[in-house]
């Protein structure tokens, strides 16, 4: 894909795998709904969550996103990157926010406010692309 398809497919995406290593040194892969902020992927969870504790120790983490039910239509888009703890109320709700809108409609001020309490507890995980692949099946025109 070029930058501009990779961009749109990420964009169109509803849930990323978030892969992280574990402290035995395994993959912890776990789906994520995600807002991109900054053209930068955001994701927020609970501070003591596992893949929070396994990026303390370890902030390299891999993203992907993938969509297609026949091989010809498979595409794919894979972030290798650092992820970043973000200790901040404000960016969690900005995050939530956005992530209530994409999956369920616009927040109104109740909601919003339900989102507020809810941050107050979480981190936020802002992941820094350092290498990025792609494919897009649907390009080989059935020659495999």
């Amino acid at each position: 894909m070029t930058a501009e398809e990779q961009t749109a497919f990420l964009a169109g995406s509803k849930t990323l795998i978030l892969s992280t290593i574990d402290g035995q040194g395994y993959p912890h892969s776990i789906a994520m709904w995600f807002s991109i902020i900054d053209g930068l992927v955001h994701m927020t969870t609970f501070r003591k969550a596992q893949k929070v504790l396994n990026i303390r120790r370890n902030p390299k983490v891999s993203l992907l996103a993938e969509s297609g039910t026949h091989y010809s239509e498979l595409r794919g888009l894979m972030i290798r990157g650092r992820a970043e703890l973000v200790e901040d109320a404000e960016l969690c709700t900005q995050i939530l926010t956005d992530i209530q809108s994409r999956y369920y409609g616009s927040a109104d001020a109740s909601v919003r406010d339900l989102l507020r309490a809810q941050a107050a507890k979480r981190v936020a995980i802002r992941v820094r692309p350092e290498r990025i692949a792609s494919w897009d099946h649907s390009k080989l025109g059935g020659v495999y």
